[in-house]
């Protein structure tokens, strides 16, 4: 998206595939605001899923990215680049206390943290520990 977004709501991935859980990150957005591309691919779907405008890509190594609530400007089949614009973002009734736009990363049907695109992966490494010599 253009500009700075913050994280309105983070990644919660559900404990297991049917459960409740937030699939994606809630961007700060204002209606109308430009929707870009998060890297090279192609346009899966541009449309209306579940009464919400939703633009998805598919990415290299089975990488797809979703967009919502956003009125596509790309239609299927069309190949993006990272940061070209892709639609913009619509009225997200009941999702988001104020205008947002929900952003998921999904590799072979599992959802991954967005974030994970455009922040490195904290590593945090432990201290190793010897384990105590046992006595019989």
């Amino acid at each position: 998206m253009e500009g700075s977004p913050q994280v309105l709501r983070a990644f919660q991935p559900p404990a297991a595939p049917w459960l409740a859980g937030h699939r994606g990150v809630d961007l700060t957005a204002a209606e109308g605001q430009t929707v870009l591309a998060a890297g090279t691919g192609t346009v899966h779907f541009a449309g209306q899923a579940g009464g919400r405008a939703v633009i998805s890509l598919m990415h290299p190594n089975g990488l797809r990215t979703t967009y919502l609530p956003a009125r596509a400007s790309v239609r299927r089949g069309q190949a993006v680049s990272p940061g070209d614009p892709i639609g913009v973002v619509t009225e997200s009734a009941g999702h988001c206390t104020r205008a947002c736009l929900h952003w998921g990363l999904l590799r072979d049907g599992t959802y991954l943290n967005p974030l994970l695109l455009v922040r490195p992966p904290q590593v945090r490494l432990l201290p190793r520990w010897d384990p105590q010599p046992t006595t019989s």
